[in-house]
């Protein structure tokens, strides 16, 4: 049945000019249809570079935004509209309001995972690979940094210099990780190196051999000698993980990390979008220009 569903949808792609993009926390048969596999902000990048039509995005909504944000002349398509990020809304306009009042030189610096909405408010945008060197490189000393609180915490750590206000927010999967399942892990298999995405707790990143993010993972794997991975992220990863290092182990601290939003990105549904044009992502273009400006700025700043 899914090699039906494959030969429809690739049949589909060239018929209407289309490229398929999925986040590597997607499904595996997600990602074996796609184009471009990658994080959300690669992906949003690969996707203005083509000459595609159409872009059917296999992530979450923050990520759909992002992408027709940067290709506004592109129809932007998601298999599941209802896939979101709890932590893309865990922000508050009013509190970014407030700190603006009290501190005259405040930065909003927000990680990309985030609405639209928090993207208008934002003076630049960071990923988690290029965090810590953006925020170095502004003049404010103080910096609000959202929607993430460990992401923040993490960069706050190695920039002693900066004032950085912590937001509460996080993603419930990564903050989930305990030290108790870290140890274990790490008993289980006394020879593999833990490698954790800034996302989890201060306490996680102290006991990792490697923090990065899911890209800077991948390719930290890929490169080094070692045989085996206790890997602290979210499972989706694993597909690419498995892919390029077939002969190296992998362990997943937890059964549980699994994000079920971007599970929703299944072949079915990405063939339906195809063939009924549905899902698609509209930005007005009052919000576009000033969610494109913070987004602008990290491109300035990360050269």
């Amino acid at each position: 049945m899914n090699d039906i569903i494959v030969k429809k949808i690739e049949e589909l792609k060239k018929s209407k000019n289309a490229i398929i993009a999925a986040h590597y926390y997607a499904p595996p048969q997600a990602q074996q249809v796609a184009d471009f596999v990658g994080d959300s902000y690669y992906l949003a990048k690969q996707a203005k570079n083509t000459d595609a039509d159409i872009v059917v995005f296999c992530g979450v909504g923050f990520m759909g935004e992002s992408v027709k944000i940067l290709n506004p002349y592109k129809r932007v398509f998601m298999p599941d509209i209802n896939a979101d990020c709890a932590m893309a809304h865990m922000a508050d306009v009013e509190r970014i309001k407030q700190l603006r009042n009290e501190h005259d030189d405040l930065a909003v610096v927000c990680y990309i995972n985030s609405t639209a909405a928090l993207k208008c408010h934002s003076d630049v945008c960071v990923t988690s690979s290029n965090a810590v060197k953006i925020v170095k490189s502004l003049p404010n000393k103080n910096i609000f940094f959202i929607p993430d609180k460990n992401l923040g915490s993490f960069v706050a750590a190695q920039l002693p210099e900066k004032n950085i206000i912590l937001n509460d927010g996080c993603c419930p999967i990564h903050d989930a990780v305990t030290p108790e399942q870290v140890h274990l892990s790490k008993a289980e298999h006394p020879n593999a190196l833990v490698l954790t995405h800034p996302e989890c707790r201060s306490e996680i990143l102290e006991m990792s051999d490697f923090i990065g993010s899911t890209a800077d993972i991948i390719r930290f794997a890929n490169e080094n000698d070692s045989d085996e991975f206790i890997i602290c992220t979210e499972d989706g990863v694993g597909f690419e993980l498995h892919s390029k290092n077939p002969s190296k182990k992998f362990y997943f601290v937890s059964k549980e990390l699994c994000c079920k939003d971007m599970k929703l990105n299944t072949l079915d549904k990405i063939l339906r979008v195809l063939e009924n044009e549905e899902n698609e992502i509209f930005i007005d273009d009052k919000t576009r220009a000033k969610a494109i400006a913070p987004l602008d700025r990290m491109l300035e700043l990360a050269e």
